[in-house]
């Protein structure tokens, strides 16, 4: 049985990545993309690598895009929200405007919580569902208050909030789920070289979309309600 995947923000970055290395491991990829038309560029070039590919346009701002979004999709396994925005651009807290910290929270938090309702039943209805939310150890409020950590030092409160919450639902959705075949997890990517926040990463996006990759692909995932990378758990 072919394993179907839906990324949100699939069609550049660390979206792609993903997009076509779980193709290549055999998994159908709907490709979601606020701009349909990019979604299906990036289809033709995952075609052309071999992937199996659907493009869904999915604003996950937008409830009634979501909703038609499922309208097109039967089946699904695996939910992977990756679709992210950071617009804080390194602005001390006590001057950040709230309209930056809300745009942080309706893409990270609100519009991640959004899609994974709506498509919750399919992914119970699988064998063994997965949702994996793309957070951040910039979340992280143990890295956070650590005055030795770059993260202590990081002037995104907003973008980091929305993380810190990012991580708080996947807690209490696995809590919720728990005793049933759909298991969700939060991976922390680290700062990767791609066109998000500006770019300038330390790390690859192959290396960004590792763990991941991992947890898509593990044969019995029975893991859920954790924060991890690539280099192990990394600290609420």
């Amino acid at each position: 049985m072919t394993i179907k995947t839906l990324i949100t923000g699939a069609d550049r970055g660390m979206g792609y990545e993903l997009a076509l290395e779980l193709g290549l491991k055999g998994q159908y990829i709907y490709v979601g993309s606020r701009n349909l038309a990019r979604g299906q560029a990036a289809v033709a070039q995952l075609e052309a690598a071999g992937v199996q590919a659907q493009a869904v346009q999915l604003d996950v701002t937008d409830h009634e895009s979501i909703v038609a979004a499922k309208k097109s999709i039967t089946n699904l396994d695996i939910l992977i929200n990756n679709a992210g925005i950071a617009v804080d651009h390194e602005t001390k807290p006590s001057e950040l405007s709230l309209d930056a910290i809300r745009q942080d929270f309706n893409v990270n938090y609100f519009g991640l919580i959004d899609v994974t309702q709506v498509f919750l039943p399919l992914l119970k209805a699988a064998p063994a569902g997965r949702i994996i939310n793309i957070s951040s150890a910039v979340g992280s409020l143990t890295l956070a208050s650590d005055a030795n950590t770059s993260i202590h030092r990081l002037q995104a409160s907003g973008y980091q909030a929305s993380k810190s919450a990012v991580n708080m639902f996947t807690i209490k959705l696995a809590a919720e789920l728990e005793g049933t075949p759909v298991t969700v997890n939060a991976v922390n990517p680290g700062w990767v070289d791609t066109s998000f926040g500006g770019g300038g990463g330390n790390r690859t996006v192959q290396v960004g979309v590792a763990r991941t990759v991992e947890l898509a692909t593990s044969d019995e995932l029975t893991d859920s309600g954790t924060f991890s990378d690539i280099d192990g758990v990394v600290p609420w």
